[in-house]
């Protein structure tokens, strides 16, 4: 009897632990929604420099005509976006932003990117995020599915003659990647990466270890709360295992300086896609900062490539 109490508690203390790690790193039990007045950027002094462009990003896009537009998950969720038009005409992005971010704070300068380009843009709000459905993170292996719902939703909205390029950032980046390892319809052309992981198994294991613990003993209770409480099985986002199978060409981006995932992901990633494909490495750039620290180097470089595969 003894041996069985001690066994009942050690399983609910395994539960419990699997139970904080989800609330942690996939629950996100209120989504933030920015108001008119409000401003944010990323939190880390890597942010504070570029404070004052991004702001000013902001407001800019806040002042620019844009549609609402809905898509609805293959879960049921209602996924929400805003499109904004360079002219009738140009290629599409479809952008997706970061890990517990919004599509307006971490994509507006994405937006000014896209048009310098001569780009349209559709800007996402990922699933538990913004004004989308849903209040959990799984790291590409649930949005990499919303990707593809979009791809659909913009195709019926633009036509299939559209040209569409995946985009995302951070943890959007890897969304894409994972998508791109699916077949993809004809109008999507390209995909563009900038600072993804690998997978999400290695980037939750490599942020453990950031925070001075040890990745090995405490991965499995994060993978199992993922399990039990979000329904969904972490290693199987993998962004560089769906690589093997993209015909989609992909431009890789990241900067060297990149001191939460950390650029050799990128390399990897790199190293895994068969097709068309290109890896752009900012020098001195921290994460997600690659346009700001060296906007005209990371435009000649996106449109050189863009040019060559739309």
């Amino acid at each position: 009897m003894i041996l069985l109490y001690i066994l009942l508690a050690l399983a609910a203390n395994v539960l419990l632990i699997a139970f904080i790690c989800f609330r942690m790193t996939f629950y996100v039990p209120k989504k933030i929604i920015i108001g008119p007045d409000d401003y944010p950027i990323p939190d880390g002094e890597i942010y504070e420099p570029y404070r004052e462009q991004m702001v000013a990003w902001m407001k800019e896009v806040r002042q620019l005509p844009c549609r609402e537009l809905t898509a609805t998950s293959h879960d049921g969720l209602t996924l929400y976006g805003k499109y904004y038009e360079f002219s009738p005409d140009a290629p599409t992005e479809i952008m997706f932003h970061g890990y517990r971010g919004s599509a307006e704070r971490d994509l507006c300068g994405g937006v000014q990117r896209a048009f310098s380009l001569g780009h349209s843009v559709l800007i996402v709000d990922q699933r538990a995020a913004g004004h989308s459905g849903g209040n959990v993170i799984t790291f590409g292996y649930h949005e990499s599915k919303d990707c593809l719902k979009w791809i659909e939703k913009a195709t019926e909205e633009f036509g299939p003659e559209r040209k569409l390029i995946l985009t995302g950032i951070s943890m959007g980046a890897s969304t894409v990647l994972m998508a791109a390892g699916n077949p993809l319809p004809d109008n999507v052309v390209a995909v563009l990466a900038d600072c993804g992981y690998t997978s999400a198994k290695e980037i939750i294991q490599t942020v453990i270890a950031q925070m001075h613990l040890p990745p090995t003993p405490v991965y499995p209770f994060v993978r199992l709360g993922a399990i039990l409480f979000g329904g969904f099985d972490p290693n199987r986002a993998d962004a560089t295992a769906a690589l093997a199978n993209c015909k989609v060409p992909v431009i890789f981006a990241h900067g060297d300086a990149d001191a939460f995932v950390p650029c050799d992901m990128s390399r990897t990633n790199y190293g895994a896609c068969p097709a068309k494909k290109e890896l752009v490495i900012i020098p001195g750039a921290g994460h997600g900062l690659c346009y700001l620290a060296d906007p005209a180097g990371y435009l000649s470089q996106l449109k050189a490539f863009f040019d060559s595969v739309i």
